[in-house]
């Protein structure tokens, strides 16, 4: 591989050795109460990172959404307001958020402010009141946003995907209606906030330049009292995906057309997670995968297509996305299967797979450089009852994994017999070339 730069090309250097992967000092402990607190420490900045990740399980998707969107408004002791200022007078900040797997408050601050973050924190946990003008000003920018998501084609494409992939499970749909969110009142948030904002299988985790057993000594201190006979309505297990018609929702006028393609993937656990994630960015998992080789760089159909394996604790799932434009959809689809089946049935190339597998640990290494970065992948392990000892074994899988190895995951999961797929764009101009290729159910876009 070469690059020109002034009078002529120059050899780019090799790579460099993998690094061992390098654990960071950690503590953990189990408060009475239930609350599993980690501590792990990263001397970089003189900041701590803090992730408290709380399970929900079954939750009324219009109330959810309103109890992250309205938990820090106000406790018995505090306002909004003077939540804000306390957090900032530490060089802090509190933030909450929800998807169908857990309720989670992210934050950061001087590690000299930990001590009052964290007793904020309890204060919001234990005495948060959702004041009814507060509530009624956050419903209505909640209610924005979600109106202007359902004007956006890709929310519109994942909408339709998360249906056709889930059915009837929880996580088929992940936003609620405008008119259900209008009907959230504040009495319905304090029950909810009742029943599940509650120390029972929480996790809480703290990086940065801390101590471990101190900062530990910190969030007991702070969150002993923290209780509740709330409850958790655990998920079932996702269904197995169930190939079928092409699904082709219809955006009559729409200048473009959405690609979203799920197919079967593993959990972090399984033994074959790391060859699948080396399968997958061979794919169209980064830049140099063959995907964006082929429908990117070759024809100029799309210019920024992407594959991931989304992990959730009910299951997990690959999906392919891109956005192309009307006149290509049904060729931009054609080499996308093809490109799925060239991989399920030849196998990588030795320096395919080494160039895949060198960028796999280069993102590792670099997703954890960070104190941000180390806290949500200890806060995301944790999720699913892993601690970061697992991210050396995972490390180690990827370093070990072979072509054949890769190439039996690529055909077990990756071939286009096992796929989902949903298009999204002006049925009357796609409809007759994806017929072409698949059988083709059409729906009107919002069914």
């Amino acid at each position: 591989m070469t690059i020109t730069a002034g009078a002529g090309a120059r050899l780019l250097p090799p790579l460099g050795p993998n690094r061992r992967m390098k654990l960071p000092k950690q503590a953990e402990r189990r408060l009475g109460n239930g609350l599993t607190v980690i501590a792990v420490r990263r001397p970089a900045v003189p900041l701590v990172e803090l992730r408290l990740w709380m399970p929900t399980g079954r939750t009324h998707l219009a109330r959810g959404a309103m109890l992250a969107q309205t938990m820090l408004s106000g406790t018995k002791s505090m306002t909004s307001v003077q939540i804000a200022a306390e957090l900032q007078a530490v060089g802090g900040g509190l933030s909450a958020g929800i998807d169908p797997d857990r309720l989670m408050l992210s934050g950061a601050g001087l590690v000299t402010g930990l001590d009052r973050m964290l007793e904020i924190l309890a204060d919001v946990l234990t005495g948060a009141t959702y004041p009814a003008q507060e509530v009624g000003t956050e419903r209505d920018r909640l209610v924005d946003r979600i109106q202007v998501a359902q004007s956006q084609p890709a929310h519109l494409a994942r909408t339709a995907l998360l249906r056709r992939v889930y059915g009837r499970h929880p996580y088929a749909v992940q936003t609620p209606e405008p008119e259900q969110v209008h009907a959230v009142r504040p009495a319905a948030l304090r029950r909810l906030h009742a029943e599940r904002v509650h120390p029972a299988d929480a996790v809480l985790v703290l990086v940065g330049d801390v101590q471990p057993e101190r900062a530990l000594d910190a969030a007991e201190k702070a969150l002993a009292g923290w209780d509740g006979a709330g409850q958790t309505a655990e998920l079932p297990p996702a269904p197995p995906l169930e190939p079928g018609p092409l699904l082709l929702v219809d955006r009559p006028g729409s200048v473009q057309s959405s690609l979203r393609i799920a197919l079967p993937a593993v959990p972090r656990t399984h033994p074959d997670h790391a060859a699948l994630q080396l399968a997958n960015l061979v794919f169209g998992g980064y830049f140099s995968s063959r995907w964006v080789e082929n429908i990117r760089e070759d024809k100029g159909y799309t210019y920024g297509p992407y594959s991931l394996v989304e992990h959730s604790v009910a299951g997990s799932v690959l999906v392919a996305a891109a956005e192309v434009a009307t006149e290509v959809t049904g060729p931009a689809l054609l080499e996308t299967m093809y490109e799925l089946g060239r991989l399920a049935t030849l196998p990588a190339k030795p320096d395919e797979l080494e160039q895949a597998r060198q960028y796999a640990l280069g993102t590792l290494q670099l997703g954890v450089s960070t104190q941000a970065g180390l806290a949500s992948l200890t806060s995301a392990y944790a999720g699913s009852g892993l601690r970061l000892d697992f991210l050396a074994e995972h490390a180690a899988r990827l370093a070990k994994a072979t072509v054949d190895e890769v190439a039996e995951v690529a055909q077990r999961y990756l071939a286009p017999a096992r796929a989902v797929t949903v298009v999204l764009g002006d049925a009357e101009r796609i409809a007759p070339a994806l017929s072409a290729l698949a059988p083709v159910q059409t729906e009107q876009v919002g069914a």
